[in-house]
Order: structure tokens, then C-alpha cells, then sequence
């Protein structure tokens, strides 16, 4: 792509970590496998030093994450997506489905219960990428299924207001790029899901479920009408498998996983908790959010501040110049930069989810350094002037 640009001189300083991806995303800072020395590596997860770790592991989120005491966690595989695939198959089916779709893993949930499970009253409520559904036609009487934070749009909820104290259905939630960074309102909130990968930087594979007393209730009486794999199966004759939710698994875990998911959570608590992960995932957000303000070829994917992600940054072209262009070459453009970014070792994986809008992404959670983003805006700039003479 040939447009008239100036040259652009190449900046001076460069991130001390180029990893910015959005999943799996940058191990927390000062992370090293010696920290992992300790993971009972060849013992069985039924043993009780596995048995023991695994309960840490859910004893720990609880704890870090603020999670009420009466609420069950469990340890998942397949990272969120098979949490919440546990969910949607173990719990839905005596009520309507209201499904929120505005970013790829809500249109992913929302295909699952439409053609997997066929259910028979389902309302897609979707919107545009950038931009969230009208809340407030979400059904009180029907179950909700949504995403907090959509990971490929850039758009969050503003938070749980919008679900009513007292309903009749229940709240499925997939969390995945907002647990740790942002405020879940989990009296709100029946079914929680997410992985380690994203905000703690935890490795993949590996995923976690939050249920409500009501979410309990409904495993309790009632059975779904196709069949569930026993790799999804949260109950047995009937009753909930409390062992899954003590360190039982349902299948056998990663032990060397879940040392590192320990050794991440107890880094959130040495830098002061729960407050500490969002207060920087919220200034690394400013840190992109001064350069957007100051910057015209670049803005946000989601105009509305109080609905922006502050993990997954979602940015799109605003020269009108470039938005003239169609996708085919707006999506050139981006993978010219990223291959300049990361041929200089700037950043990795920063190129917009396949399914979005043309433009880039870049991962703002926890474990990314204020000063790294402060470095990486200048690249930003030289790479797109590089990318316009190219």
C-alpha cells in the first residue's frame, strides 16, 4: 500500500517486553519457571498434595477475587470456553434465553444454543462490533447469557445494574477478560466463568466456574433432555458432585499449571489485591487513551469511555483516508505494521481479532508494565507512516 506519508523517524526506546497479546497473554512481572520449583510434577491430582494444591487454587481465587462464601468454584477444562460450555449444557433449558451478542464469543455461545441445543425460546440481542446491546430488553423471566468484557470488540458491560435483584432466570457470564480487572457484581451474577491465561497470566487449557445457590438449585432439579458428556456433567444422581468443587477433577490437570496459577494469584496479593489488578489494568488503559486523544489516524473501537475495555483495547483507523479503503486493504495495512512491530521486537500479536473490524488490539491487563505501553505508542505511529510509504 503506497499513500503520501512523511517519513517517520524510528524511536529510540523500545518496551523491555514485546508480548502484548490478548491470549495467552504476558506471565506477571519478574515471573520465572524457578518459581514453579515446587509443583508436584508425576503425582496424582487424587493424591493429596495434588488434591491440596487444587484446593488452594479455588480457595485463593475466592479469596482474591472477593467471591461470596456460599458460592462454589470449580476448576474447568478447556480453558473458558469449556467452563462455559459446562454451563450452557448442564443448566439451560426450563426457561427462555436471552443471549447478548456483540463481539465473537457472544455469537459463539449464541450459535451453541441455538443449533447445538436448539432451544426452542431464544432472543439473540446483538449489536455491532464497538458498540453493546439494549440491556434493557434483556427479559427478567429468561435465563441471560453474556459476556462482561467482549475480548474482540473492546466493549464492556458498565456493570450489573442492569439484572435485576430478583430474577426468575438466571445470569450466565462469561469473564474472561474481566476477572481480575474488573468489578464482577456477583450477587448479580449465577454463573461466572474464566480461564488463567488472561488478566493473572496463567497458562491455557485450564478454566474456572462460579455458582450461585440458584445456579445449584436449578443443577438439582432439572435434568437436561439431550446428553451431556461426562466431561460437562456438574452433578451425580441428582446431586451436585461436591467433590468437583474441593479439587476433584473431571479430568486430570496440568500440576504444573496450576503452581503457576498459584504463584500468579499470590503475586495479586503481594502488590495489594484486588484494587492493585485494576488499578493497573485502569492506568495502562490511560496510557492509550492519552495517546489516542493526541494521535488523528487512531481511535477507539468503542467510542463510549464508560463502556471500553481495560484489558483488551480494541483500535481502529480514523483518517478518513484509510476508511475509505475497503477491509481487503485496511486489513494489509494492519498486518504491515504488526510485521514491522514485530521484526523490531516492539510487539507481538497486537493485529485485530479475524472477525472485527479491521485495526488493532492491544492487551492492557494486569501483568503489562505502565512504562511498556508508554514506549510502544511512538512504534505505533512510526509503524503505521511505514506501512502507508510501503
Amino acid at each position: 500500500m503506497t499513500l503520501h506519508a512523511k517519513p517517520a523517524p524510528m524511536p529510540v526506546d523500545k518496551p523491555d517486553d514485546p508480548r502484548f497479546s490478548s491470549g495467552p497473554c504476558k506471565k506477571r512481572p519478574n515471573w520465572s519457571l524457578v518459581n514453579l520449583k515446587n509443583a508436584p510434577l508425576g503425582r496424582s491430582h487424587r493424591h493429596k498434595i495434588g488434591k491440596t494444591r487444587l484446593q488452594q487454587a479455588i480457595e485463593l481465587s475466592r479469596s482474591l477475587l472477593q467471591i461470596p462464601d456460599d458460592y462454589r468454584i470449580g476448576i474447568t477444562p478447556a480453558s473458558d470456553t469449556g467452563a462455559m460450555e459446562m454451563a450452557l449444557w448442564s443448566l439451560l433449558g426450563p426457561k427462555p434465553v436471552d443471549v447478548l451478542a456483540w463481539e465473537s464469543f457472544g455469537k459463539g455461545w449464541a450459535t451453541d444454543i441455538c443449533q447445538q441445543l436448539k432451544l426452542d425460546d431464544v432472543r439473540v440481542l446483538d449489536a455491532d462490533y464497538g458498540h453493546l446491546p439494549d440491556l434493557s430488553k434483556v427479559r427478567n423471566a429468561a435465563d441471560v447469557v453474556f459476556t462482561w468484557n467482549g475480548t474482540t470488540s473492546g466493549v464492556r458491560v458498565p456493570n450489573g445494574e442492569w439484572l435485576a435483584d430478583e430474577r426468575e432466570g438466571l445470569s450466565i457470564c462469561d469473564a474472561t477478560s474481566a476477572a481480575f480487572a474488573q468489578n464482577l457484581d456477583w450477587h448479580k451474577l449465577d454463573v461466572v466463568t474464566w480461564s488463567w491465561q488472561k488478566v493473572m497470566g496463567g497458562e491455557a487449557a485450564h478454566g474456572m466456574i462460579v455458582l450461585s445457590p440458584r445456579a445449584v438449585k436449578r443443577l438439582e432439579t432439572h435434568t437436561p433432555k439431550w446428553p451431556v458428556p461426562k466431561i460437562f456433567r456438574l452433578t451425580k444422581n441428582g446431586k451436585l458432585n461436591e467433590g468437583f468443587f474441593a479439587g476433584s477433577t473431571i479430568n486430570t490437570p496440568s500440576m504444573l499449571c496450576v503452581e503457576d496459577y498459584l504463584d500468579t494469584l499470590q503475586w495479586g496479593f503481594d502488590i495489594g489485591g484486588l484494587p492493585a489488578l485494576h488499578d493497573r489494568c485502569n492506568a495502562n488503559l490511560a496510557v492509550l487513551e492519552s495517546w489516542v486523544a493526541k494521535t488523528p489516524w487512531v481511535d477507539f473501537l468503542c467510542s463510549d469511555q464508560s463502556l471500553r475495555s481495560n484489558t483488551g483495547v480494541c483500535l481502529k483507523f480514523a483518517d478518513p483516508k484509510i476508511q475509505a479503503l475497503d477491509n481487503k486493504n485496511q486489513t494489509a495495512l494492519v498486518k504491515s505494521m504488526t510485521a514491522l512491530l514485530e521484526r523490531e521486537e516492539i510487539a507481538f500479536d497486537i493485529g485485530g481479532y479475524r472477525d472485527a473490524p479491521p485495526g488493532l488490539r492491544i492487551w492492557c491487563g494486569a501483568t503489562i508494565e505502565q512504562r511498556d505501553l508508554s514506549l510502544l505508542t511512538p512504534w505505533l505511529d512510526w509503524a503505521y507512516v511505514q506501512a502507508l510509504r510501503s
